[in-house]
């Protein structure tokens, strides 16, 4: 028997098959702390403890409440879904500027697009994870993670070219890409495991093509490269950066392409080609030796004279895709987004938020264009 078919349709049964997990994610999701939950439902902060420690189940009653303040159905917590399994860590950039409340949030949105995933992988079959196992020593040199990231471009097969649109690169092998959604605004990019798949979380807030391609090489170098360590470290985070551009454009191709000075002209056009800013580009030219300290620092002067955006816009940023084209592909086979919040016991406006989260802007309104009429 499948998890769907034999979720709990009332209170009183979902009370036998609660899973204390569910609870803890949709607190976090609500971004609501014990105390603010028991307040909502009438029980106390200790009891919402022993609720998720699974100490104690919540009678049919609290758990209807439960739900209500949730705003989710009470097949939520007795669907079936268990904690999809973590190794590492999530590797935020912005632990400085959010709380913790923050971080679980989008977190917690990450397990609920697991829970989504999950019930695609029934219909159809996603691109196969296919990354390249790489190590770094230890320590590591800055030519050791440049060293990693041509060999990560020659496992992708990109040669010494441009790479078109990196998103769909990593859409293409496996990772799920998704933008979180405004709620989570604060929170910048940052990368994940659920279960046998990573994910990489991109911010709404920065809707800039070089930008996004630079956060998703970043949180690619993270996966690749930071399997175990703590995150947070800013050693981490340089080499994540240094794996990035090295991805983005190769050394042995980039050193050659660059004016020997601050030919704007000439770096808007290299900008055009291999998708970095302006920033990006003299920040390479400057470790590469290619400009000097004190036209790296006139370079990056200009910039900040100009402020952000910096010219040259290059347009939108990166969107995923694989999310919209899945659940476009399962509504010609007459599987609408409603049976889908279904099997995976959520409301059908958080199932279309998700979907949302993996789709291009531009494909229009697709939920009026999927759900069937009622």
């Amino acid at each position: 028997m499948s998890r769907a078919s034999s979720r709990a349709a009332t209170p009183s049964l979902a009370v036998a098959a609660f899973q204390p997990n569910a609870l803890t994610l949709a607190r976090r999701w609500r971004r609501m702390s014990k105390k603010q939950l028991a307040v909502h439902t009438g029980v106390t902060a200790a009891a919402i403890s022993q609720y998720e420690l699974g100490q104690a189940r919540p009678s049919a009653g609290v758990l209807g409440r439960l739900a209500l303040v949730l705003a989710l159905p009470v097949e939520f917590f007795a669907a079936g879904f268990p904690t999809p399994a973590t190794p590492g860590h999530a590797h935020f950039r912005s632990l400085r500027v959010t709380t913790q409340a923050e971080r679980d949030q989008a977190l917690a949105f990450g397990e609920i697009a697991w829970r989504v995933i999950d019930v695609l992988q029934r219909y159809l079959h996603l691109p196969e994870l296919r990354l390249p196992q790489l190590d770094l020593p230890e320590p590591a040199t800055t030519a050791d993670v440049e060293g990693a990231a041509i060999e990560a471009r020659a496992a992708f097969g990109l040669g010494d070219e441009p790479i078109p649109h990196v998103t769909r690169l990593l859409e293409s092998y496996g990772i799920i890409v998704l933008t979180l959604p405004d709620a989570s605004d604060r929170v910048d990019a940052f990368s994940h495991w659920y279960g046998q798949r990573p994910f990489i979380f991109s911010s709404p807030s920065k809707n800039d093509k070089a930008r996004s391609r630079m956060d998703a090489a970043h949180e690619l170098g993270h996966l690749l490269l930071h399997h175990d360590a703590e995150p947070g470290s800013q050693i981490l985070e340089r080499q994540a950066t240094t794996f990035a551009s090295q991805f983005l454009a190769p050394t042995s191709r980039l050193r050659d392409e660059l004016p020997g000075r601050l030919d704007f002209d000439r770096l808007h056009e290299l900008k055009r080609r291999w998708g970095m800013s302006l920033k990006a580009l003299i920040y390479r030219g400057h470790t590469m030796g290619v400009y000097r300290d004190h036209t790296y620092r006139r370079g990056m002067t200009l910039l900040a004279d100009w402020g952000y955006p910096e010219p040259g816009d290059l347009g939108p940023r990166e969107a995923p895709s694989i999310m919209g084209q899945a659940v476009r592909l399962l509504a010609s086979d007459g599987i609408h987004p409603d049976t889908l919040a279904t099997r995976s016991a959520m409301p059908v406006e958080l199932l279309n938020a998700v979907v949302a989260a993996g789709t291009e802007p531009t494909s229009g309104n697709w939920t009026e264009a999927l759900n069937p009429p009622s």
